[in-house]
C-alpha cells in the first residue's frame, strides 16, 4: 500500500505543476495580446 500512495501523490504533483504553467502560458499571452492591442490601436 505505502508504494502505491507516494506514486500517486508524484502524478498528481506533476499533473498540477503542469496545468499552473499552462494556466501562466496563457495569461501571459493573453496580457501580451491586450497590451499589444492598446498600443497598437486595435482597441
Amino acid at each position: 500500500m505505502s508504494g502505491i500512495t507516494p506514486t500517486r501523490r508524484v502524478r498528481h504533483e506533476v499533473r498540477d505543476g503542469l496545468l499552473v504553467m499552462g494556466f501562466s502560458l496563457a495569461t501571459s499571452c493573453l496580457v501580451t495580446l491586450v497590451v499589444m492591442a492598446l498600443t497598437t490601436g486595435w482597441l
